[in-house]
């Protein structure tokens, strides 16, 4: 989500589980770590990982990616992890990108048909495909055609946009399992224009990574995005077993 939106306030939670259980599915074999310098971080780098199994090690795959985050950082969004964990949480409009274990699902992009290699499942963005960010509507985070169903939203994102920030891009599974209303919406991954650009609470790449990104993600080895600043990456890399960004 690009859309600057209204900043709401945040909640602090000040503790950390004793034992926090890999949130990230023994059937994943591909993940995406995006790690920022702090809470407050807009930009990070991103590493691909693959394993042959949940007992095997993570290992890189390319280059790292250098990623835009939302405009006030990072907060602890609604995923795959459970707990309450030290530090902000995501609330709709407050232009920070989700923190934590997701679940990528399906891309977008403007043309009929997904680029050659793609394995995600692939929907067109037509010109009256929404997502619904307004979270009064029955349809809050989904992806819904309008004209098709009763529009109860007085604010959607556009996802064929003028521009090609949106010309492809992954839906990041935040808030969707199930949605909580005010819990956030709309999370892509999607392009940015230039090197200093910020989001509403989207991760944004170079567009040829993009591409190269969505070429090798595959939804047979269970693809996951695991964001976080890297304090947190630190107290919970080996509880949940996520591979050092530094080797």
């Amino acid at each position: 989500m690009l859309r600057p939106t209204r900043l709401l306030s945040l909640a602090v939670f000040a503790t950390l589980p004793a034992q926090a259980a890999t949130p990230v599915p023994a059937d994943s074999r591909q993940m995406l770590l995006s790690v920022g310098t702090g809470w407050a971080e807009t930009k990070a780098t991103v590493g691909r990982y693959e394993r042959v199994s949940a007992t095997e090690q993570w290992k890189r795959v390319g280059a790292p990616l250098a990623a835009s985050l939302g405009q006030a950082g990072l907060a602890w969004g609604r995923g795959l992890h459970q707990g309450a964990f030290e530090g902000p949480v995501k609330k709709e409009g407050d232009g920070r990108s989700p923190a934590g274990v997701f679940r990528l699902r399906e891309a977008t992009g403007y043309a009929a048909a997904a680029p050659p290699g793609t394995r995600l499942p692939y929907r067109q963005a037509t010109a009256a495909l929404r997502c619904v960010d307004d979270p009064r509507s029955a349809h809050y985070n989904h992806l819904v055609e309008e004209g098709t169903v009763a529009k109860d939203w007085t604010s959607a994102e556009d996802m064929r946009r003028p521009d090609d920030l949106y010309r492809l891009l992954v839906w990041v599974g935040h808030n969707d399992e199930p949605v909580q209303t005010g819990g956030g919406s709309c999370i892509f991954l999607h392009f940015r224009d230039t090197p200093q650009a910020v989001t509403a609470g989207c991760t944004a790449l170079d567009e040829g990574r993009m591409e190269e990104l969505l070429a090798w993600l595959d939804p047979a080895a269970r693809p996951v995005l695991v964001q976080l600043p890297d304090a947190a990456r630190r107290k919970l890399g080996a509880l949940w077993g996520l591979p050092d960004p530094g080797r």
